[in-house]
């Protein structure tokens, strides 16, 4: 079956950085674009960043443009989420979501900015 699972995340100062993970299986992976998306406490899950499936172009939701870099690897089945210059507001449950008539996500990995 279609299996996401996260990895990387922690404990993280300001301007910190973290790279999280995203290996993938039970579906053909270079078919397919991939996101990411956080849910910040309290806060309704929300899109942080695309790649697709071919040219590997990517998209990023404003807060995060400059400072995240999402990449994949077919070799690997796996997509990256590269964070820089954190900031406390990017606390967060981060998930990894292959798009589609029927998403399919991981379970998440926790993300504090905290000093």
């Amino acid at each position: 079956q279609v299996q996401l699972v996260e990895s990387g995340g922690g404990l993280v100062q300001p301007g910190g950085s973290l790279k999280l993970s995203c290996v993938t299986s039970g579906f053909v992976f270079r078919d397919y674009g991939m996101s990411w998306y956080r849910q910040r406490p309290g806060k309704e899950r929300e899109y942080v960043a695309t790649i697709t499936r071919s040219n590997g172009h990517t998209y990023y939701t404003n807060s995060v443009k400059g400072r995240f870099t999402i990449s994949r690897d077919n070799a690997q089945n796996t997509v990256y989420l590269d964070m820089n210059r954190l900031k406390s507001e990017d606390t967060a449950v981060y998930f990894c979501q292959r798009p589609g008539p029927e998403p399919a996500w991981g379970q998440g990995t926790q993300v504090t900015v905290s000093s």
